[in-house]
């Protein structure tokens, strides 16, 4: 990013959910960690590269300690002899303001991009955070660039809507993209953003770098881990259901069109937790009877556990197995045991031990895909709200001044709900063909906490005339049985030819939880992609 091209500011995103919780038990650790070490390896190699560049560096690598970050941000500019301006955004560790409830690791507030755009301001080259949302790298210098304040709700919106697109990098260039048979997305380009006055933007990327940038890679990025139309934040709630996009020549798409409410009145807190301890077991079933073998050691298994089993057992068996197969593996099946518990002595040996001592008196061909271990803490992710003007937001200058960052005016109360999307006319009947629906359909799926998002898209104004009326929420469970008895809620996109699907606890207690197959939901629209719907031979 620094050598491929001009570039301004470069972004950096380090603190998914999951690692939150991991600098937290970093912290208990050492106290003088908690921020993400990898940025400051990372740093080491282009610290100077970007001083000489005059190109300003905003991440939220500080993560439950931006202020011990910065500080060895300085140390490392004077070992290799940059001369630059250190700042750092805090407040949002809210571990010690309340009692949040036992065995809490992290209680941290999303934060907005105003203390990075102070800090920019006053003449910072590197500006570092704990948890800010992840578009608050781009709202914070915009605002500091073109002078925006907080009233500015359509130009801070179009800036959240460019941050949510470049925050998963590749993922916008062809990373992770249904098409991707139709790109070289081998070594896609990291995307960068050009913004402007107007909060609109363009995405692209540097000249000569891989993959592409298309209305269709901006557009699954955008669906990404979103919900309704109303894409709420602590600067502003960007209306995602205004969004507009065109090609703009070659591997440059516009941002246009967006508009910005004022935001909600409370903060998303993070909350992060060990929920307990977990083991599993990987039994592969190979050739005849995989039923029957499954059923053997079930049984089996669950003697061996006895009168005081873990307090959750969960079973489940891919029949990953080919009939006649010619390849061992491709003749196999895996049949999968979770346990969790709260005591670590009832996942460890005890299940490990009577899966090993099953080896030569279970069903025929007995193995496992690895040695069962002593099991492994689990954690738990949760959100809360706090009041926006209850959190002590600063901004800690280049020059020592503690600057504190006022709330956001909220929007008021009882806000109506956004006008209802009006659907396109549906496609006239005619002859249908059974077919995957990623022959006509895109999808882009993720995780927030322990929900799931699906985002699907289509190309062509007749794919979406079908699209709008078949995949309505009911017909999405049918496709997608493990979504059968959960909340499943679908939100319509006209201007990007999109339907947005969150299903509500498919995901248990988050990421860390594990507790499913896919336990982010990474592959969940692949999977709905595959499953086959009549579709109208003229899309096809």
């Amino acid at each position: 990013m620094l050598t491929g091209g001009p570039l301004d500011v470069l972004t950096g995103d380090y603190l998914a959910e999951l690692t939150m919780l991991i600098l937290g038990r970093d912290r208990l650790k050492d106290p003088a960690r908690g921020y993400a070490g990898t940025f400051l390896r990372q740093l080491e190699e282009s610290l100077g590269l970007a001083a000489d560049r005059s190109v300003k560096i905003v991440a939220n690598a500080g993560g439950l300690n931006p202020g011990g970050l910065a500080r060895e941000i300085r140390a490392l500019a004077r070992r290799v002899g940059a001369d630059v301006r250190v700042a750092h955004v805090e407040g949002d560790d809210l571990l010690q303001e309340r009692e949040w409830g036992p065995d809490v690791l992290t209680a941290n507030a999303y934060l907005g991009g105003a203390g990075i755009a102070a800090c920019l301001r006053a003449g910072a080259d590197i500006v570092v955070t704990g948890r800010v949302t992840d578009a608050a790298l781009v709202t914070g210098p915009a605002a500091a660039h073109f002078g925006w304040l907080a009233g500015d709700l359509d130009r801070l919106a179009g800036a959240v809507v460019a941050g949510h697109v470049l925050e998963c990098g590749t993922q916008a260039t062809g990373g992770n993209y249904s098409f991707f048979t139709e790109h070289d997305v081998r070594r896609p380009g990291f995307p960068l953003a050009e913004i402007h006055a107007d909060g609109s933007a363009v995405i692209t990327k540097h000249p000569g770098t891989g993959g592409a940038v298309t209305v269709g890679t901006v557009t699954a990025q955008l669906l990404y881990e979103t919900g309704g139309p109303r894409y709420l934040g602590p600067d502003v709630t960007a209306r995602l259901d205004t969004v507009r996009l065109a090609q703009d020549g070659p591997d440059r798409v516009r941002i246009s069109g967006v508009r910005g409410e004022a935001p909600p009145a409370t903060l998303k807190v993070g909350l992060t937790r060990v929920g307990g301890w977990r083991n599993e077991v990987v039994f592969v079933l190979t050739g005849l009877d995989v039923e029957a073998k499954a059923a053997l050691v079930r049984a089996q298994m669950e003697d061996a556990l006895g009168e005081r089993p873990p307090a959750e057992v969960r079973w489940t068996l891919a029949r990953t197995d080919h009939a006649d197969a010619e390849v061992q593996e491709e003749a196999s099946a895996l049949l999968r045991l979770v346990v969790r518990d709260p005591d670590p002595e009832a996942v460890g040996r005890a299940v490990s031990g009577a899966a090993v001592e099953l080896a030569l008196a279970s069903y025929p061909g007995f193995h496992v895909t690895a040695p069962p271990g002593r099991g492994s803490p689990y954690g738990v992710f949760e959100a809360a709200a706090v009041d926006a003007y209850a959190v002590r937001h600063t901004a800690v200058l280049p020059d020592g001044t503690r600057l504190r960052v006022p709330a956001v005016p909220a929007a008021a109360e009882g806000e109506p709900p956004p006008e209802p999307p009006v659907l396109p006319e549906p496609l006239p009947r005619g002859p249908v063909r059974r077919a995957p629906l990623g022959l006509v359909a895109g999808a882009r799926s993720g995780d927030k906490g322990g929900s799931a998002n699906v985002g699907v898209w289509v190309r062509t104004d007749a794919a979406w005339r079908w699209l709008a009326h078949e995949l309505t929420g009911a017909r999405f469970r049918r496709l997608l049985p493990e979504t059968a008895r959960l909340p499943v809620t679908r939100h319509v996109y006209p201007g990007l030819r999109a339907l947005n699907f969150t299903v509500g606890g498919l995901l248990g207690a988050g990421v860390a939880s594990q507790a499913r197959f896919d336990p982010q939901a990474k592959a969940l629209g692949e999977w709905l992609r595959a499953r086959h719907m009549d579709i109208p031979e003229v899309l096809l």
